[in-house]
This record gives structure tokens, C-alpha cells and sequence, in this order.
């Protein structure tokens, strides 16, 4: 039987054309639209590397349909199946479900213009790579290298500030002007402060995990240090679960014992032999390893929590780290000068700030700036393998930075962590339906 392609005007969706303010790309679209889509025969849905998808919409109610949530929107009397649903999706996109297939055999979709090309793509995989493995390193040199040490409190503090500069500035840009950025602020947090209080949760947690996060620098090599913090990875699938009741495939379990056996098999070749690297005195492994394991947990449930938020409403991702922000800070405040008031009182707030210290601040705060284009403009499976690259990048950083020597052992867990990174992202293509109606 026929599948029924809804025309887009008909079913009133034009209006939600709005991802890309690019009129011209609209107008494209629309043109591409009335081209091909009429027709009987659907072509592939990649043009000029713009791909063609984002977000799809049901005929029966006219509403949107979010991404992996179909069951809250289609027909409930109606039996669905999405077909290639998640990693096998349409070109060049994955986790979105390609198609919506009904018993009726009536098909309903429609697409956005998602202004992403091959190359921002790459650029954003190969940026957030660099970026991941400089700030471990940079976060070790900082703490090791001669001169006054700086109070790391305050340099999470500031990191704060630089991002919160910076999203206004993102929202400036999405809101076309001045005018229309104070209407958004004035709406989003005037106008609704407990939407604004319950960012705090994810900021107050975020704040206490930058702060671990230099402990651990500070007592852990550089290469250790990165292979540790992958645990994030185990954290966030358990709160996933836990909070926002997702099921992990069995190579998705398989992948968490893996890194677990990696993280062990690096502690262990770590605590049986002495240390080379520089500055290794005074530093209490356990300890390092503890704020890590702890700033891990933190970032699991934060970042679960936060997702959560972010897809219970329709505020922006610039917005709501702007929400963050305003939260950190003077949650910040009150952490520097609780733990480090003597400190500030004596030597000064911006003690021992130099040219290094404001450029790791930067790099610090424009981490998760890159991670939103990567998850934006790529696929986790994509940033599975640029983190993977960063700790390998950080362990030949280590050797001809602190001397650090590779032990055959922590090779070998390291491996195995990089190993469960990949398995993790990995997820087998699905068979496909029979008579089901395939683009």
C-alpha cells in the first residue's frame, strides 16, 4: 500500500521551520521540498553536506514529536515501530530515528535544516580532542610548575565568569540584539526564579567537582589522571538509569566492566611502582584518586540531572548555562572564602595569576562550549573515539613533559579503557522491519 507523505503546508508545519534563522536555507528547503517530496520516490536526504534532519512531527495531532520520546505524542491506540531507529538513522546523523511506520501505513515526517557540514563537524571532533587532552596536562603543569601557586578555588571561580560571559554573548547572537536578550533574560529568569532555582542543583554540584578535580591534578600524573576520570562514563550510565529510567544494551554493560578492569589495572601498575615524574613528593595517591572517583560520581548525576531539565522544557542550552552560571557564582564566592578566606585575606584573590593561570581558566571554561557543538554537529560515538584520543594524546604528553614512564601495565589498562570507551558508543545495527517503508 501507498505511504502517505503529508504535505507540510497542509498540516500547518511550515511554521516550525525555525532551527535555522537562514532564511535563504529555509527557502531552499522549501524549494528541495516541493521538488522531491511529492513525488513517489523519496531521494537521499543529503544535499551540499546539509543534512536534512532534526526533528519529526505527527500528522494525527500535529504536535511535535521530541526526539526518543515518540510514545508521549503519536496515537496511543495505534501500534508504532520506529524503524533504524538510533545508530542506524539517516546520513550523517545518529541517535534520531529515521523513520515512524504505523499499521495504517500512514508515514508522517518532516525536516529541518540542520546547518552542518563535514567540516565543522570534523574541526569540532578534532577541537574537543585537544582541548580534553591540553587541560590535563595544563591542570598538572599548573599545580607542579615553579612560582607562586595560584588559589584554585578562585581559578574555578573565574571559569565561571568566562562562561557565563560567554553564553550571554551566545544568547546576544540567538536573540539578534540587545532588546531581544534583555526580553529572554527577563522571561527566563525575572519572570520564573524557581526555574532558575532548580539549576542550582547541577551548579552547586558541577562547582564542588571543578574544585576535586584540582586535588586530584595536584596528586596524580597527568596520564593517570585522565585514564581515571573515564569512569564518568560508568557513573552517568547508573544515574541514567536510576534517574532517568534508560536501559543499557548488554555490550553497553560489558563496555562499564571493561573500564572498571582498566582503572584497576592503572591504579595497581601505579601503586607498585615508584614514581619517576617530576615533583612526585608530597603527593598522596589515594587521595588523587579519591577526589577523582568522587568528582566522577558528581559528574554523572549533574550531568543526568541537567539533561533532564534541559529536555523538560524548551530553554536553550546557552540559556540554561546561563542559569548555571548565575547559581555558581556566588556559590563560588562563598566556597573560596570558606575554605580559602586565610588564604585570599593574606595573599589576595588574584594571587599568583599570570598569563598561564588566565589562558587554563579559558580552556577550562570553553570545554563545554566545544562539547555542545561536537553533540550538536557529530554523534557520542564520534566523541567517544576524540576522549579516547586525548588520553593517549596526555600519556605521550607525559613523557616528554614530566617524564613520566609507561609501564607495560598501565599501557595495558589503558587500553582496556579506551577499548570499553569504544564498546560503550558501539550499538549493533537493527534488522529492518519487513514492509517497512525505507528512505
Amino acid at each position: 500500500m501507498q505511504k502517505k507523505v503529508p504535505d507540510l503546508e497542509e498540516n500547518g508545519i511550515t511554521e516550525g521551520i525555525t532551527y535555522s534563522m537562514d532564511q535563504e536555507k529555509v527557502k531552499k528547503f522549501h524549494d528541495y521540498y516541493e521538488q522531491h517530496f511529492n513525488q513517489n520516490d523519496h531521494p537521499d536526504f543529503e544535499m551540499d553536506n546539509k543534512v536534512f534532519i532534526n526533528r519529526w512531527y505527527t500528522e494525527f495531532f500535529n504536535e511535535q514529536l521530541e526526539m526518543n520520546r515518540p510514545e508521549e505524542v503519536l496515537d496511543p491506540n495505534e501500534h508504532y515501530q520506529i524503524i533504524n531507529s538510533q545508530k542506524d538513522s539517516a546520513p550523517g546523523s545518529d541517535n534520531i530515528p529515521w523513520s515512524v511506520y504505523s499499521e495504517n501505513n500512514n508515514l508522517t515526517f518532516a525536516f529541518f535544516i540542520l546547518d552542518s557540514t563535514s567540516t565543522l563537524k570534523y574541526v569540532s571532533l578534532i577541537t574537543l580532542t585537544l582541548q580534553n587532552a591540553i587541560l590535563g596536562l595544563s591542570m598538572r603543569y599548573s599545580r607542579i610548575r615553579d612560582g607562586d601557586m595560584f588559589i584554585s578555588s578562585t581559578a574555578v571561580l573565574m571559569s565561571e565568569v568566562v562562561k557565563l560571559i560567554t553564553c550571554i554573548a551566545l544568547v546576544y547572537l540567538e536573540a539578534g540584539g540587545v532588546v531581544g536578550l534583555l526580553d529572554i533574560l527577563n522571561k527566563q529568569i525575572v519572570r520564573q526564579p524557581l526555574d532558575t532555582l532548580k539549576v542550582c542543583i547541577p551548579s552547586l554540584v558541577y562547582l564542588i567537582q571543578n574544585n576535586l578535580l584540582y586535588v586530584s591534578a595536584s596528586h596524580l600524573d597527568a596520564a593517570t589522571y585522565q585514564v581515571t576520570y573515564q569512569l564518568k562514563i560508568l557513573t552517568t550510565a547508573l544515574f541514567s538509569v536510576f534517574i532517568l529510567k534508560r536501559s543499557l544494551l548488554k555490550t553497553q554493560w560489558l563496555s562499564l566492566l571493561t573500564l572498571i578492569i582498566g582503572v584497576v589495572l592503572v591504579q595497581m601498575a601505579q601503586g607498585h611502582e615508584h614514581s619517576t615524574s617530576k615533583n612526585a613528593e608530597g603527593q598522596n595517591r589515594f587521595i588523587g584518586f579519591m577526589a577523582a572517583l568522587t568528582a566522577c560520581a558528581l559528574s554523572g548525576f549533574a550531568g543526568v540531572y541537567f539533561e533532564k531539565i534541559l529536555k523538560g522544557s524548551d530553554v536553550t542550552v546557552w540559556m540554561r548555562n546561563v542559569q548555571l552560571s548565575l547559581c555558581s557564582i556566588p556559590l563560588g564566592l562563598i566556597s573560596c572564602y570558606t575554605y580559602d578566606g586565610g588564604q585570599i585575606a593574606e595573599k589576595g584573590f588574584f594571587f599568583g595569576y599570570d598569563k598561564f593561570v588566565h589562558y587554563l581558566i579559558i580552556l577550562q571554561a570553553g570545554g563545554g562550549l566545544i562539547v555542545a557543538v561536537v553533540v550538536k554537529y557529530a554523534d557520542n560515538i564520534l566523541k567517544g573515539f576524540a576522549t579516547s584520543l586525548a588520553i593517549v594524546f596526555a600519556c605521550i604528553g607525559s613523557i616528554y613533559i614530566f617524564d613520566f614512564q609507561l609501564s607495560g601495565q598501565f599501557v595495558f589498562g589503558a587500553a582496556f579503557v579506551i577499548c570499553s570507551i569504544f564498546l560503550y558508543g558501539y550499538q549493533p545495527k537493527k534488522t529492518e522491519t519487513p514492509g517497512a517503508f525505507k528512505v
